[in-house]
């Protein structure tokens, strides 16, 4: 497990040069809002949408099949549970707990985790797990921030960019179409650093937060919801439904992965307490240096 521990330093490392510099007020608070837009606008869609070159649909195995469905069965049940599993909590930690509980960080820490514990064909389950997630995180996801209703609206978030990426991305899976190399590096470069740009934004947050939080009674409820119970009726319903074990395991861990950076990123940019996300983000990622490696054991 020396992949993930090093993986989880490596996030808390860029979170605290981004406390770092806030603190010093080398980015200030325009700053901040001109690096969220950055990364909402360019880098993460660029992200997202070099992803999707590498993936693949055409292996037609029983296997991502079932992770596929698994993981959408997932975001569905997500969903609608965290609508009453946070029912006594702080209302204005809602969505912040709504959305975290949705789109965990299975993409950055997850995938490489995944790859290394069980090899290419886990790097390969994983990519596929994520497509639902994408799609839930960029859909429902972000309208827990917005809070748009109506076919305006709707088509407003529509229009966002990350949106637009996942379904361009979609459609590159679907359509044998090459996109030229000189494009595609380009993506890739622009996407390479939203891991480095969204952890700085994120300890930016951490940077102004009241330490307190870290230890809010929602903030632990949450991680124990997302490390904890998610995982385990995830790897209890796979028993119960007779799941193939290797994509029993995959999917337990990936569900076992802490609350994203774009937690706080979304909080910051429409105003839904940035510094409770930003807690949930760094309280969640700590505990799962222990919650990780825990449940690969119980997996065995």
């Amino acid at each position: 497990m020396a992949v993930q521990v090093k993986l989880v330093v490596k996030l808390f490392l860029l979170m605290g040069l981004g406390t770092f510099l806030r603190k010093r007020n080398a980015i200030t608070e325009e700053g901040k809002s001109m690096l969220t837009d950055l990364i909402l606008k360019v880098v993460l869609p660029c992200s997202i949408l070099s992803s999707f070159f590498h993936a693949s649909v055409d292996t037609g195995t029983e296997q991502l099949f079932q992770i596929f469905l698994l993981s959408l069965i997932l975001q569905v049940f997500s969903y609608f549970s965290a609508i009453f599993i946070y029912g006594w909590c702080d209302p204005k930690h809602k969505t912040v707990l709504r959305y975290a509980t949705i789109c965990s960080n299975s993409g950055i820490l997850g995938t490489p985790v995944a790859t290394e514990l069980y090899g290419a064909a886990g790097g390969l389950l994983s990519s596929m797990y994520l497509l639902p997630l994408r799609i839930a995180m960029w859909t429902i996801g972000l309208s827990l921030f917005t809070g748009k209703k109506g076919n305006k609206s709707i088509l407003q978030m529509a229009l966002h960019p990350c949106v637009v990426a996942t379904l361009l991305g979609l459609l590159l899976m679907i359509v044998p179409v090459t996109v030229p190399v000189l494009i595609e590096e380009t993506l890739s470069t622009i996407g390479a650093a939203n891991t480095f740009l969204s952890l700085v934004l994120v300890g930016c947050t951490v940077a102004d937060m009241d330490p307190k939080l870290i230890r809010h009674r929602d903030a632990v409820y949450y991680t124990v919801i997302r490390l904890l119970v998610i995982p385990l009726l995830v790897l209890l319903a796979c028993n119960f439904t007779g799941t193939d074990p290797f994509v029993r395991n995959v999917a337990v861990v990936l569900t076992s992965m802490p609350a994203g950076a774009t937690t706080a990123i979304l909080a910051l940019k429409y105003d839904k307490d940035p510094s409770f996300a930003a807690a949930c983000t760094a309280l969640s990622t700590i505990v799962s240096l222990v919650a990780i490696p825990a449940w690969y054991a119980v997996l065995g």
